[in-house]
């Protein structure tokens, strides 16, 4: 294959080329005027084009991140480094961060799903931490076209196929169908670990003459431009870019993560810093190390392992090819290095070393073919503050009547409501993950929140993901409040209390007025939230130009919350247990039927201002519920979320297929009313007098749990008995159907 003939600097100029790349005509005027003083050449270009991507740089979100609060006495490491670390105690952390893979799951479900779980499990152990499960967050569009079905297919076998092989569990995650995700789904992966504090690693090259080594497989030509895909929208009818899209080897991976937290924690004295090569492969790592570290760096290209041919410097500098870390050691201790790995059957070589100059510079076949200043790259893209306007479906909806469900047959809508998509049972999607790998998994998908025990203690970790962006849609302040809510009303209703969040920003474009004001209100909410219920933002990630010609996602603002069970005792799960059990109902219910599901089983569409929601009253019923359930008195305990109280009622019996009878004192609607700050519980009816002494007027006995196999409600208007066993099925079977 003959050598690739590569623009020239003044034809990169002339034409414009730099544009496809994504930089603007000002971006390359600073770049060739401001910073470089001449024109870059065709590599130099390619490194600022990934570097000042939206993805790499947040150049259009890091006025909106500084918004989240992010510190906290429970935060050893919060934004900024491969992932976020929160304190456990007994000189324990947990480690956990999200991301997400959606252009290159849409363009390559398989991989793109895939090699998005592989990028977040190599974000926690470049901490030095060990990884201990995965969750995930999808959406679709609706589940009735051959694109979808298949789109649905094979991101949940990139996703199992991945974490099975490398044998960690995916304990947990969401799944919710919408018409707005038919050409853009998203597909978000949050890994969790655990690590001694005196492991914990930084992302970091300093030391004058320290090497720069290469770890892990070797580089191809897969994902060039990544990052750059990552930031574009789409548009139907053009040849997607498969080109963008990485290929990942779980088993490769298996052998890195041993080889990684082997270096860790058995040469740490040698160890200066390790980064994963993630989004814009090895130029990220190698210069977000050298400008954290304020160092330069030189490094040598024709000693980076390649498996493909004649491969240039942009090429090898932006391929996001998978399984790979970039490390620091110090000088002289190389060999050990390559010993190590050798061990694994895995490359570690030498490619560079740290300098004092602040410069970094690339060779290629004795050429000096990029010499630019280090934090240009890492630190110094543009930030953009971009246009708000609120869109003018919000004020549309505040003219609104509130919509009001039609409820003639109580029992029958209770049964389509558990048909659709977003409620039913997820079981068919999670039973492909493998959960119970490593023996830690305490509590399985299907209950609010998962949990793994801590080994050698008596505590666990309860884990969740959510976000219902129909909130968002309607009013993203408060519905960003809300998907933080929720997220922490999982954690507590597992027994739980809430410590940190990681997010994936999920939106449209920035660049319309309406998109960035979307984003910038929802943090507003998103941030209130987090300081009322003490949950900092630790990890994350943004991603925009989620939109398929022109047409926008809901604002989707994913929410990755861990919390802390400090005693396994008071692990709880939504499932009734015992018959002749009490149910109580904790919290207010509402006519809140806006954004909900029974809006749009009923109308087909979401419309309407948002329901009210009081975030201190959240946390209040919040802080009433894990106490009850420290205190023993809890047998139960579920969430009311997505199509309400009757609903949640339904998946607390379906597990023991157990009946229930129960008399509430409002209206056959308000069964299916979305009202936020409520949870079920099941109670032992000799701690009747306890409970009701804990939460006072806020909390109701409703009825009891019965072994009659009928889930009986009877409202002030109506009365429904339907069989559980029936309803159940009903549950479980919408969505395979709907996938046959």
């Amino acid at each position: 294959m003959s050598k690739i003939v590569e623009p020239t600097a003044q034809e990169i100029k002339d034409q414009k080329i730099y544009s496809e790349w994504g930089l603007t005509d000002e971006e390359y005027r600073m770049i060739s005027e401001d910073i470089l003083g001449r024109l870059p050449n065709y590599t130099e270009t390619g490194l600022f084009s990934v570097m000042w991507s939206e993805h790499c740089s947040y150049k259009n979100s890091k006025p909106v991140l500084r918004k989240f609060p992010t510190s906290g006495p429970q935060v050893l490491q919060g934004p900024g480094e491969g992932a976020g670390i929160v304190d456990i105690g007994d000189n324990q952390a947990v480690v956990f961060k999200a991301e997400s893979h959606n252009h290159p799951s849409a363009v390559e479900p398989y991989e793109g799903a895939a090699t998005g779980v592989g990028g977040i499990i190599r974000d926690i152990f470049s901490m030095g931490a060990r990884p201990i499960a995965i969750l995930d967050s999808l959406r679709f569009g609706e589940i009735d076209n051959p694109r979808t079905k298949y789109l649905i297919e094979q991101v949940v076998a990139g996703i199992s196929g991945y974490g099975n092989c490398i044998g960690i569990p995916t304990v947990g995650g969401e799944v919710s169908f919408d018409p707005c995700y038919a050409g853009n789904p998203l597909v978000n992966a949050m890994c969790v670990g655990l690590i001694d504090h005196k492991d914990i690693q930084k992302g970091q090259a300093k030391g004058v003459g320290n090497s720069i080594m290469y770890v892990g497989a070797k580089t191809g030509r897969d994902g060039i431009h990544g990052a750059t895909f990552a930031s574009e929208e789409f548009n139907e009818g053009e040849e997607q870019q498969r080109s963008a899209v990485q290929v990942g080897d779980p088993f490769m991976e298996k052998l890195l993560l041993e080889a990684c937290l082997e270096l860790i924690l058995d040469h740490s004295d040698i160890l200066v810093g390790i980064q994963d090569m993630g989004a814009a492969g090895l130029v990220s790592s190698s210069a977000e190390m050298a400008s954290k570290a304020g160092s330069g760096l030189k490094l040598y290209l024709d000693d980076v392992p390649q498996r493909e041919t004649d491969m240039t410097p942009y090429e090898m500098m932006l391929s996001e090819s998978q399984e790979r870390m970039l490390i620091c050691v110090e000088k002289g201790h190389e060999d050990e290095v390559v010993d190590l790995f050798k061990l694994y059957d895995l490359d570690a070589v030498t490619i560079g070393h740290v300098t004092d100059d602040g410069q970094y510079r690339l060779y290629h076949e004795g050429v000096e073919v990029a010499n630019l200043p280090v934090d240009a790259l890492a630190e110094d893209a543009p930030e953009y503050l971009k246009e708000k306007t609120e869109p003018t479906r919000i004020a549309e909806f505040a003219q609104m009547e509130d919509f009001v469900p039609v409820v003639e047959d109580a029992g029958q809508t209770l049964l389509d409501l558990l048909a659709q998509p977003t409620i039913a049972s997820k079981k068919s999607i999670y039973e492909t993950y493998d959960s119970q790998v490593l023996t830690n998994t305490v509590v399985r998908p299907g209950s609010d929140a998962a949990v793994l025990r801590v080994r050698g203690t008596n505590k666990a970790l309860a884990m969740t993901t959510d976000c219902n962006g129909r909130y968002l849609y309607l009013n993203p302040e408060i519905g960003g409040q809300i998907a933080v809510a929720e997220a922490a009303r999982n954690i507590v209703a597992s027994g739980g209390k809430p410590l940190a969040i990681t997010d994936c920003l999920n939106y449209g474009s920035p660049d319309k007025p309406e998109g960035f004001w979307e984003l910038w209100t929802s943090a507003d909410g998103i941030s209130k939230a987090c300081r009322v219920l003490d949950t900092p933002v630790i990890s994350g990630n943004v991603s925009m130009y989620n939109e398929t010609d022109g047409k926008s996602i809901y604002p989707t603002p994913m929410i990755g919350m861990v919390g802390l069970i400090q005693n396994l005792e008071d692990v709880t799960t939504q499932e009734f247990k015992n018959v002749g059990d009490l149910i109580y109902i904790v919290g207010k219910t509402e006519a809140d039927y806006n954004g909900s599901e029974i809006q749009k089983m009923q109308k087909g569409r979401i419309e309407g201002k948002l329901m009210n929601f009081d975030i201190d009253y959240e946390k209040e019923i919040q802080d009433l519920v894990l106490s009850s359930i420290q205190k023993g008195l809890v047998v139960s305990a579920h969430d009311l979320a997505e199509g309400g109280f009757a609903i949640a009622l339904a998946e607390s019996a379906f597990k023991n297929e157990f009946g229930l009878d129960v008399t509430v004192d409002f209206e056959k609607e308000k069964l299916f009313s979305e009202t936020q700050s409520r949870f079920i519980l099941s109670v032992k009816p000799e701690n009747k007098a306890q409970i009701e002494e804990v939460f006072g007027s806020h909390a109701v006995e409703i009825g009891n749990v019965t072994n009659s196999g009928k889930l009986v409600i009877k409202t002030v208007d109506a009365e429904l008995s339907i069989s559980t066993k029936e309803a159940k099925k009903v549950w479980e079977e919408a969505i395979p159907c709907l996938m046959k």
